[in-house]
């Protein structure tokens, strides 16, 4: 096992600065995954750590080891990537064989750790097919056996679950992180899947424009985004611009007012975020309907998703708020037209002055 640092890490193409001092300590035998949107930074940050990028700037260290200008062949990093990058004109076992006998692996030897590779992930049975007799699921964990049959010291992740369907993306979610537990390689994974992240992660470095917007682990993210960006990008929301006035209400855009906790002082600008989630629907005769913590909507959209029921619900001013509730419990029943209050977790919802919330981290 090995530590991972990244030192003020900088990248510039030309006059582009597209990975901005970022600093972050991966420890020994822990899976941390790079969020966020395209063109934040992430896989430019995860080839500058595999030796395929140089840095303008900063260091990478691996154990205590400086490794920031070492060729990428002399790192001992295990590199899986999206397009899986097998040998087609080569079996099963050579492609896991490969990299072992670049290491000087032979005979008995060899056989036994591409054996032991392939057991990992379900596969020892299949080692004289060839990559084209192969599922796509399959292939994947060919490329997995063959990057942890040397048993390096970091494992490196480009996305490599995006090019499968859902159900299975989903199963080798839960593979991948089981192994990479059983192996104790220190691992970076590139996503931009927020559910991925959440399901393997020990921690999340969520990045925007080159630089670390929060790092920390996947339940702090979510109950306790950083700013204004972390709480948008993560989870499904609603966001607004709002003014405070006092007493703790703020006038949402479009005129609707409500009551949250921990708002700055009146007359302040702020950013509201809130979580499909985090909202409750009961008609609009009930004991909840006039509290300041609920707002007026009318059903505008329904639908049904399994155990939930989804609503885009126009407010005020026609404000759009979209409410996911249970399927089965009391707010489930409501159809298009209807009026209904929309009752929020304030204590859930994010609350930042424009300034410091910022839009667009």
């Amino acid at each position: 096992m090995a530590r991972l640092e990244l030192d003020r890490l900088v990248k510039r193409f030309g006059e582009s600065e597209v990975v901005k001092e970022v600093s972050l300590v991966v420890d020994e035998g822990e899976l941390v995954s790079l969020l966020g949107p395209s063109g934040c930074g992430k896989t430019t940050i995860l080839r500058m750590i595999a030796g395929l990028l140089e840095p303008t700037g900063g260091a990478i260290r691996v154990a205590g080891e400086d490794i920031t200008r070492a060729a990428a062949a002399h790192r001992d990093i295990g590199l899986v990537f999206q397009s899986y990058a097998l040998f087609p004109h080569m079996t099963v076992f050579e492609n896991v064989a490969f990299g072992l006998r670049r290491r000087n692996a032979r005979g008995d030897d060899l056989t036994r750790r591409v054996t032991e590779a392939l057991a990992m992930v379900q596969l020892d049975h299949l080692g004289a097919r060839y990559p084209r007799e192969l599922s796509g699921g399959q292939q994947q964990r060919v490329a997995l056996a063959r990057a942890v049959a040397p048993r390096p010291r970091l494992l490196l992740f480009d996305e490599p679950l995006s090019n499968l369907d859902a159900q299975l993306r989903d199963r080798m979610q839960i593979e991948l992180k089981q192994m990479q537990k059983q192996l104790g390689i220190t691992s970076v994974f590139v996503t931009h899947d927020q559910t991925e992240a959440m399901t393997i992660s020990d921690r999340i470095c969520i990045l925007a424009d080159g630089r670390i917007q929060q790092y920390t682990s996947p339940e702090d993210i979510y109950d306790r985004p950083a700013n204004g960006f972390v709480a948008r990008f993560i989870g499904r929301s609603n966001s607004f611009r709002g003014k405070v006035l006092d007493q703790g209400i703020v006038e949402l855009e479009g005129g609707a007012r409500l009551r949250l906790a921990g708002v700055p002082a009146p007359g302040v600008a702020v950013d509201v975020v809130i979580r499909h989630e985090d909202a409750t629907l009961s008609a609009t005769d009930g004991p909840e309907a006039t509290s300041g913590e609920t707002l007026a909507g009318r059903v505008r959209l329904r639908s049904f998703i399994g155990s939930r029921v989804q609503y885009v619900l126009a407010l005020q001013g026609d404000a759009e708020f979209v409410a996911e509730v249970p399927a089965s419990g009391p707010g489930g029943g409501f159809y298009r037209g209807d009026d209904v209050a929309i009752r929020i977790d304030t204590d859930r919802a994010f609350v930042a002055p424009v300034d410091s919330g910022g839009r667009a981290a």
